[in-house]
């Protein structure tokens, strides 16, 4: 039988598992598998230690060799904790044990991927080397790039964009992000440029006139999906990234600011962050392209 093969003090928690809660073999299986594994390790630290006499110490010191050990991520290690908790939740339940050791356990926070961004040379390549449709809809798609790479915006800003809230002489953007807090966006000659040029067309294209910035090709303000695709199919042309998102673009803006030395406080301002902590994982991206080019480029690497 499947339970048979897992140690004694186990077998009552696995069979409440499968007869009362009608877990899957699988999840038997695991939860199983990860208190065998705990019981080894307590094993071979103390030859009379066993699961009902050990303490959150020694849970800590298995998950400091989990860790340790780079086949185990902090997910893994946290579903393993997870057996451990019901386990002993259970145990405390049966009166077998006083003390659930789980109580003065935290598992270890997981590592956040680091975000994703297009390199400058992509950008470029993106906006003066790739060639968009003609007419109202090319021009709109690359302005939409254009814009993300050089305000940082979030998706719901350009889409809430209207006329109104684009400054051409003050060359200034009034954004409205997270909760309802609006926000000054600089920009330079280029994007005025062409600005000025998407207007005249579309314009041309809905002359009865519109509120909203950017439109569908029905005069209606756009929406996320259709933002979110333009950006997707664009993006593919010259990434590989596996996200290809707007956020993408406004991670890319972040990033271009601060390899180009902008002070972290005012990068924060620009893309509307309460925290400064938020806006520091751009400088550990950049941190990380930095040592892949010192890895490829330099000799004693």
């Amino acid at each position: 039988m499947l339970i048979d093969s897992f140690p004694e003090a186990v077998k009552p928690f696995l069979e409440y598992l499968l007869y009362e809660l009608n877990r899957s073999e699988k999840t038997i299986v695991a939860y199983g598998t990860d208190l065998k594994d705990f019981e080894r390790y307590l094993k071979e630290t103390d030859a009379l230690l066993d699961l009902t006499k050990a303490s959150a110490d020694n849970v800590r010191n298995w998950m400091v060799r989990l860790m340790g050990d780079n086949r185990n991520s902090a997910a893994s290690v946290n579903r393993k904790l997870s057996s451990l908790r019901s386990y002993y939740r259970f145990l405390l339940r049966k009166g077998m044990v006083k003390v659930n050791p789980m109580l003065k356990v935290v598992g270890p926070k997981k590592k956040k991927p680091l975000p994703s961004f297009v390199r400058e040379k992509d950008m470029d390549r993106l906006l003066d080397g790739t060639s968009f449709a003609e007419g109202f809809e090319g021009c709109r798609d690359r302005l939409i790039l254009e814009m993300f790479y050089a305000t940082g915006m979030r998706l719901s800003e350009l889409i809430g964009l209207d006329d109104v809230d684009v400054d051409f002489s003050a060359r200034q953007i009034k954004v409205t992000g997270k909760r309802n807090k609006q926000r000054l966006i600089p920009f330079g000659d280029e994007l005025l440029a062409d600005m000025l040029i998407y207007i005249k067309v579309r314009n041309e294209t809905f002359p009865e006139g519109t509120d909203a910035f950017f439109v569908l090709k029905n005069g209606k303000r756009m929406y996320p999906m259709s933002v979110y695709g333009l950006v997707k199919r664009n993006l593919s042309k010259v990434v590989t990234l596996k996200k290809r998102s707007p956020h993408v673009l406004r991670h890319t803006f972040a990033t271009a600011m601060l390899n180009d030395n902008a002070e972290l406080r005012a990068v924060k301002e620009l893309l509307g962050h309460e925290s400064l902590a938020t806006t520091e994982i751009y400088t550990h991206a950049t941190f990380e392209e930095l040592k892949k080019v010192y890895e490829q480029a330099h000799p004693r690497a």
